[in-house]
């Protein structure tokens, strides 16, 4: 029998608040990383530790889409069984790909090279940390990740902080990466009582049909593909357009956390609910709020005064500045486009990737093209229209999900001919 939903009553409304508040905490660590970071470093050594960070990000991504979103529409037993499964997993991947990556950069000259090679080093603490955290939602013990990244919190930002003006990237890599243990030894104590007598099978995770390696593609076609592009212009033309648009990202980041949330915990709050129509209507009002703290965010910062700026991000703030508004649109763009993923992750899981594809290839395509007529700020309208243009796509697909949904309950509940009735 399927247990009952722990999100009734008094408990949805406390889970709910828990989840909005650890995604906040996850938040304000990000852009307080960058932040700290931006003040420590010049605008060519912050610019290389963007493009570290950034790369990071991406495996956070990858990890999360391939183990963390198939665990969370898990639940009861299946889910406690998968949740040992992930973390033996993550573990034993994380070590393997970081200490590879690692041995081969190290040989590699440059900053950049071996700030990588660092981040290799400390990947396995970095990723099993931020795993722990899909299992509590999948568990439906918010609470408890939210304790785990309050640690994470009061670690991380101490210890950057301390570091001497003018760190290097790599030592900032390693600071930010080793001050993951804290948090993850702390999760790892909380959840183990939980996973007591669960039965793991790692290997699972590599069968085929996992539905993991459909959400780990649609991240690495959507926003994984426009971070690769952005690490890969850095390459090629220098560090100093990532710094840019990484630190105009930068401070939008508690909304992208909150969209990246939405996505990743949302499916657990939702499946309780009943109805097509009333999954389409709690995902709409999430767009709406989104959009407007997007919009709220956005005119906060244009108004922001230079020398508050500078000591937000100091060398980096004149180039990231003339980016707000192009990036405001962009993140107006993944707001509507992250409400509508959320409605057909529920609905419809397996409906998405076409899209992804197409709209974040065309994305990646006015990328470059925006760099090549208009440079860093070229690159960020390019940015904005790919995730326009699948906002839109993601809605239309959302609108025929729906009415084919609620065509298909309407005929469900429609008394059949009795000739059919025998």
């Amino acid at each position: 029998m399927t247990p009952a939903s722990p999100y009734r009553g008094p408990g949805t409304r406390a889970a709910v608040l828990c989840s909005v508040a650890d995604q906040g905490v996850a938040a304000f660590t990000n852009i307080a990383v960058l932040i700290v970071a931006a003040r420590l470093s010049s605008a060519r050594d912050f610019a290389v530790f963007s493009l570290v960070y950034m790369a990071g990000t991406v495996l956070l991504g990858l990890a999360g889409g391939y183990v963390g979103q198939a665990l969370v529409l898990l639940r009861g037993d299946a889910a406690r069984d998968a949740c040992r499964s992930a973390v033996a997993f993550t573990g034993y991947a994380s070590c393997a790909v970081g200490c590879t990556a690692a041995a081969v950069l190290a040989l590699l000259p440059g900053d950049t090279s071996r700030a990588l090679a660092v981040l290799g080093l400390v990947l396995p603490a970095v990723l099993s940390q931020d795993g722990l955290r899909y299992c509590f939602s999948a568990l439906r013990l918010p609470h408890r990740a939210l304790a785990a990244d309050l640690l994470r919190l009061a670690v991380t930002l101490p210890a950057l902080a301390l570091q001497p003006e003018g760190s290097g990237a790599a030592r900032l890599v390693a600071v930010w990466g080793l001050s993951a243990l804290p948090a993850l030894a702390l999760g790892g104590f909380l959840l183990a009582p939980r996973l007591r007598g669960a039965r793991g099978a790692p290997r699972q995770l590599l069968r085929r049909g996992h539905l993991g390696r459909r959400f780990a593609v649609e991240f690495a076609v959507g926003n994984g593909s426009s971070q690769l592009a952005i690490i890969g212009l850095g390459l090629l033309t220098g560090p100093l357009t990532v710094g840019a648009l990484r630190g105009a990202a930068a401070l939008f980041g508690p909304v992208n956390v909150l969209c990246n949330a939405a996505t990743a915990f949302g499916p657990p709050l939702l499946q309780p609910v009943s109805g097509v129509r009333r999954t389409v209507r709690r995902t709409g009002a999430l767009a709406a709020l989104l959009l407007l703290a997007v919009a709220a965010w956005t005119v906060l910062l244009t108004a922001l005064p230079g020398h508050i700026g500078r000591q937000l991000l100091g060398d980096t703030w004149a180039a990231a500045s003339a980016l707000l508004p192009a990036t405001g649109s962009q993140y107006a763009g993944i707001a509507l486009a992250t409400s509508a993923l959320l409605t057909l992750r529920v609905l419809r899981p397996r409906s998405t990737l076409p899209i992804q594809v197409v709209f974040s290839l065309a994305a990646v395509t006015f990328l470059a093209g925006g760099f090549i007529l208009g440079g860093a700020l070229g690159a960020a309208w390019g940015l904005c229209l790919g995730s326009a243009l699948k906002a839109v796509a993601l809605w239309l697909r959302t609108a025929s999900v729906s009415n084919s949904k609620e065509r298909g309950e309407s005929s469900h509940d429609r008394p059949r001919p009795a000739g059919l009735l025998g």
